[in-house]
């Protein structure tokens, strides 16, 4: 790595991905930090992936809410393309839930932080399609800040990835982004419940020790409930993860709106759930009643039996 690019000074390395490594570097023209983001060089050479580099810059650019990290320019020296943004001095959302020092308060706000701006992106027509906790940044002032929208995509543009493609990070994906599905705003505000989850509780709502367990788990289980994790989450908190987990897209909460609604209206911890958002002891309650009535009928059926066979009998 070079010690400058254009006037940008690295200083040191922040981190690296899929999709590129970040660095921290001197804005030296108005003597500002700023973090940037290179496409890998491994890839560099890839014009798919050089579109799609061009395509997040494009769409942070629409951006502009204080919960979302901000893009200052898109820059290209000796066939090297570079995202210059906001740099943000804090931790990752991922780090301050391991750490685990955050009261309720504090995580209803930044429950509230991230779906403002998560909202504030799909307005502009922009799904960021990898919401996790280690895509949030949180502030010295303990304000979020949302990353990384390497893998976005604007509403009617044209598509990088192959139709039937799955990509983002496997635990926070939806039902449908893992069976390729075109994706829309419900798949985002899946991951947003993922997030949800695993900040009030510490878990992630689908964990296993392979990729594909988890892949399963996300299509055919029902997370443990939140109430099971930790008693001390409100329940009107427990009702909006209910709703942003729901594997049918029709009863997931269809919009941001709707989600901030939920989380702002009425701060208490009695609200009541809807008919339709079933709790694990609900499913498992059914689940029982349905195998007991027929259990029940095969063992009359076989008593039955029994009785008119001794009936036969000679005595």
């Amino acid at each position: 790595m070079k010690s400058s690019y254009l006037h940008y000074d690295i200083i040191e390395k922040l981190g690296e991905g899929g999709m590129g490594l970040v660095y921290l570097a001197r804005d030296t023209k108005l003597n500002r930090k700023v973090a940037l983001k290179f496409l890998p060089w491994h890839i560099s050479s890839d014009e798919t992936e050089r579109k799609r580099f061009r395509q997040e810059a494009q769409s942070a650019a629409f951006l502009n809410h204080p919960n979302i990290a901000q893009v200052y320019a898109f820059e290209e020296e000796n066939d090297q393309l570079f995202i210059v943004l906001e740099y943000i001095e804090g931790s990752e959302l991922k780090d301050i839930i391991e750490e685990d020092e955050l009261t309720i308060d504090q995580k209803w706000e930044l429950a509230i932080d991230i779906a403002g701006g998560i909202h504030t992106a799909h307005q502009s027509g922009v799904l960021h399609r990898d919401i996790k906790s280690r895509n949030i940044m949180i502030n010295k002032a303990g304000k979020a800040k949302i990353m990384d929208f390497g893998l976005a995509r604007i509403e009617g543009s044209e598509r990088i990835t192959n139709p039937g493609t799955t990509i983002g990070t496997t635990a926070y994906m939806a039902p449908e982004q893992l069976s390729g599905d075109e994706l829309d705003a419900r798949s985002d505000i899946w991951a947003y419940g993922v997030v949800l989850y695993e900040l009030f509780t510490g878990h992630l709502p689908f964990e296993a020790a392979y990729e594909s367990a988890i892949m399963y788990a996300i299509t055919e289980n029902d997370p443990v409930p939140v109430s099971e994790r930790s008693e001390d989450v409100p329940e009107r908190i427990a009702y909006v993860i209910d709703r942003c987990l729901e594997k049918n897209v029709d009863q997931r909460y269809q919009s941001f709106a709707d989600v901030i609604s939920d989380l702002t209206s009425d701060k208490i911890s009695t609200a009541s759930r809807p008919k339709h958002v079933k709790s694990g002891n609900d499913v498992v309650q059914g689940s029982f009643k349905k195998f007991l009535i027929p259990a029940a009928a095969v063992i009359l059926l076989i008593f039955g039996f029994l009785f008119l066979l001794v009936l036969a009998c000679p005595k």
